[in-house]
């Protein structure tokens, strides 16, 4: 089956159409400045700018594709949405009631909503940053601010910024309800393949100007696909385990006896920890990028990057929040109990010791996962530190672009194989469905 066949169906052919356009709208606002930001002096600062600072700001741009350096009107891109939801999650903990929420569709509802405005608070408080960030650039030389007042700079800032950050998390929901699905997923995933042509730009420069040779680039593509080929195994991996249940007896009817089984993936977390990790590790570089204080650029040249100071507390707090994350999203204590009220038993598992086995099992996988998760999220440092190469074209070898690119994909796959299946095709290029490929992992 070609992939032109897609295009044939109707349905999926608006879909497709749909989520094409919403992506070229959003890529159109990247470029659009914020009121009273002067581009061309803004290219001069970034140009001048030491590494650390474009480190950081190709860090951030990677998220918003390309939007933060420019200060244009999607800055943030749908991370402060993101970063409620994780919030949300971690409140559920303390929070029974907000857990309670969560276990019914009205809970549901009124959880979004919170969500929503939490986003509209978050968007605040970053754009004030992006602002004082400006206002920094501005003491240091490049009058990149065009509007006198501050204080109506930094007003008009936080509108700007805040509405198009709400636009976004609008345009990703309108993909999710008539385009393929995932939208703020999708909208990651532009902005990530947005910043490839500027990689392979300075990938050339950097071969035509002698500051990498053939052989490393060889080197370099050979690695990337093999991470890739890694990532996939790591993303569709999964151990499976068994759960039989008995003869139940619902109303006048009898239920036989069933048999399912417990999906635990390698990586349940996904690139949330890879997340966490970067988001604390870098507000100790922005901070001491807005001041002047001695002992803070002091700390930020200690915490560089490309130091082993850094690689160490970043891979130790991937680990830590890659297990913390999974015991929260993936609850053996509640497993257990539905197992127990559903009639279920798991084989060769007493019925008291289900929960403490699922907690071994699940710390079995966890392990291996995140060790793998750190290792690719410090591939972009491996690389600068070795060949040399610029941050722009080091994180598009490995990290968290990376991890968000391969996933992404792989649920825009699912997506359009499921739809396509509706209409009685035998799934996208004729292969079977994804999910019946899955990996499955050894007892570990």
């Amino acid at each position: 089956m070609l992939i032109s066949d897609m295009y044939k169906m109707q349905d999926l052919r608006k879909k497709i159409l749909f989520t094409v356009l919403i992506l070229v709208v959003t890529r159109i606002g990247t470029v659009i400045p914020v009121p009273g930001i002067n581009p061309t002096i803004l290219r001069e600062f970034y140009a001048n700018s030491s590494n650390s600072n474009v480190g950081l700001v190709e860090y951030l741009n990677f998220f918003s594709g390309g939007a933060f350096s420019q200060f244009s009107l999607f800055t943030l891109g749908v991370m402060p949405y993101i970063s409620m939801q994780i919030i949300l999650q971690l409140m559920m903990l303390i929070i029974p009631k907000l857990k309670k929420w969560s276990e019914d569709s009205d809970g549901r509802k009124k959880i979004q909503k919170i969500n929503r405005y939490g986003t509209i608070v978050v968007c605040i408080i970053q754009s004030l940053v992006v602002t004082i960030y400006a206002k920094s650039i501005q003491q240091n030389g490049f009058p990149v601010i065009t509007i006198d007042n501050y204080l109506i700079f930094t007003i008009t800032t936080i509108i700007a910024v805040t509405t198009g950050t709400m636009t976004l998390v609008w345009f990703g929901e309108k993909i999710t309800q008539n385009g393929v699905g995932n939208g703020i997923s999708l909208l990651i995933f532009a902005g990530i393949v947005a910043r490839i042509p500027d990689g392979i730009t300075q990938l050339v420069q950097s071969i035509s100007s002698g500051l990498l040779s053939v052989v490393a680039l060889i080197s370099i593509l050979v690695m990337f696909v093999v991470v890739v080929v890694l990532i996939v195994y790591e993303q569709e991996g999964e151990r499976r385990i068994p759960v039989n249940y008995s003869k139940r007896v619902i109303g006048r009817k009898m239920y036989g006896s069933q048999s399912s089984y417990i999906p635990f993936k390698i990586n349940p977390s996904g690139v949330i920890p890879v997340i966490f990790a970067s988001a604390i590790l870098s507000f100790p570089l922005q901070i001491a990028g807005l001041s002047s204080a001695k002992w803070l650029n002091d700390f930020a040249n200690w915490l560089d990057p490309q130091r082993a100071p850094y690689i160490i507390i970043y891979s130790v707090l991937i680990i830590a929040f890659a297990f913390f994350y999974t015991q929260v999203s993936l609850n053996p204590t509640e497993m257990a109990k539905q197992i127990k009220d559903n009639g279920g038993a798991i084989p060769g598992v007493r019925a008291e010791q289900v929960e403490a086995y699922l907690k071994k099992v699940l710390n079995r996988i966890v392990l291996p996962g995140s060790l793998f998760l750190a290792f690719i999220a410090l591939i972009p440092t491996f690389i600068q530190l070795i060949f040399g190469l610029p941050p722009a074209v080091a994180m598009l070898f490995g990290g968290t672009s990376l991890i968000i690119l391969v996933g992404c994909d792989l649920e825009l796959m699912r997506q359009i194989e499921s739809i396509m299946k509706m209409h009685h095709h035998p799934g996208f290029l004729g292969v079977k469905s994804i999910k019946n490929k899955r990996v499955k992992t050894r007892n570990l």
